[in-house]
């Protein structure tokens, strides 16, 4: 085991490792927050005494229990003092030789018993790890934005993490208060691949002039029951950043179908349309802008749904049928990491696993597109009368 009282490092204060560094010193250990740039070491400790401020404000927190998370974090501009870490790990700009330079450089800092972890969310593991001589020590380390607030965390071994390290990183994390799940070491892990026609199927419909994105999102909330459309979510994500997710796990799948990206996301980044952050994306936020209402036809909401679950669900399927994860795990993973009202396989119980093969095999005779093809699991199960989860 990883000593409760163990020193984390955390390399990066951005967003994502400056809440990690909170949630390790919210934990009780001692935090070494790097960051090559104290510029960026100043805004995350500012930003860090705000959010912190404002729990007191509100009566979630004392004083005393923010100055003592406070004080347990060290924000340092060099890595030598990662030196006593029993746990580091890195969550820096996603470019593989960047995150290979900091490595090779932490491995020869760190003591020989200290693991090394990466929050990539996109990057293989294996890939990362290659620039380490103990690459055993090493595996991914996935948690979600804000990392304070998401439950979920993805435990992923590369090729060559020892089970132990494993077994000691994923029991460590579940101690942090946090729901782990484990995953193969394949492009978008669990989340970032079963989540990918929330966003792609949504644009497919919009670019088809079935419906436009307030429809389409009022059809997933308030038929689906998702606390977000996919065209708020893609607009408060950054077209930018969802883009480069879908285009990356598109060519890492070796270009197929099912997650090609969308040339109407592709415009918007073109033209600066990065949705909250720019300003405007499919919807306009600047000030006095008003935006068109959702048509609130019953059936054609219903229509969209189903279509966009259905997708969801072969796409959960898949990731079960190529041993990515586990049943449970997919389900945890998509409830807790991107907050979906039940577990994609648990749904497809409820509604009827034929009933979700019949609404894949139409959209595969409507279109003969590859995209479309159902997964050979469903179509197995289905065959078999069986369910993924006992009735």
């Amino acid at each position: 085991m990883i000593s409760k009282d163990a020193k984390i490092g955390v390399v990066g204060a951005g967003t994502m490792g400056t809440g990690i560094a909170q949630v390790a010193a919210t934990q009780g250990h001692q935090v070494y927050l790097y960051d090559a740039y104290p510029h960026q070491l100043e805004k995350s400790r500012e930003g860090l005494e705000s959010i912190l401020a404002r729990q007191v404000e509100k009566e979630r927190m004392t004083q005393e229990e923010i100055d003592g998370i406070l004080n347990r974090i060290e924000f340092v501009d060099n890595i030598t003092s990662f030196g006593e870490c029993g746990f580091v790990i890195e969550a820096i700009v996603e470019d593989l030789e960047v995150k290979k330079d900091a490595f090779a450089r932490l491995e020869g800092i760190v003591s020989k018993d200290c693991i090394l972890a990466s929050n990539t969310s996109s990057l293989s593991v294996a890939a990362i790890s290659a620039a380490l001589k103990k690459p055993e020590r090493f595996l991914g380390v996935h948690f979600f934005n804000p990392a304070p607030l998401m439950k979920l965390v993805e435990i992923i071994p590369g090729i060559a993490t020892d089970n132990q390290v494993f077994d000691k990183t994923k029991a460590f994390i579940k101690g942090w208060d946090k729901i782990t799940v484990s995953g193969k070491d394949t492009p978008g892990f669990i989340v970032n691949r079963v989540a990918r026609p929330f966003y792609g199927e949504a644009l497919r419909i919009y670019e088809e002039g079935i419906a436009d994105a307030p429809t389409i999102d009022w059809a997933m909330k308030e038929i689906g029951g998702f606390r977000m459309g996919p065209f708020e979510l893609m607009d408060l994500i950054g077209h930018d950043v969802n883009y480069e997710v879908t285009s990356t796990v598109f060519e890492a799948f070796y270009y197929d179908p099912r997650f090609k990206p969308s040339f109407a996301q592709k415009r918007m980044v073109e033209a600066g349309w990065l949705g909250r952050k720019s300003g405007r994306g499919f919807y306009d936020y600047r000030e006095g802008a008003k935006n068109p209402s959702p048509n609130k036809d019953e059936e054609l909401g219903q229509v969209i749904f189903d279509r966009i679950l259905t997708m969801l669900i072969n796409e959960a399927c898949d990731a079960v049928f190529m041993n990515i994860a586990s049943v449970e795990d997919v389900d945890l993973a998509m409830q807790n990491g991107v907050n979906y009202p039940k577990g994609l396989l648990k749904w497809a119980d409820e509604i009827g696993l034929k009933n979700v093969l019949d609404r894949m095999t139409a959209l595969q005779v409507e279109y003969r597109e590859d995209r479309y093809r159902p997964n050979p699991l469903l179509k197995k199960m289905v065959a078999e009368q069986t369910n993924f989860y006992e009735q």
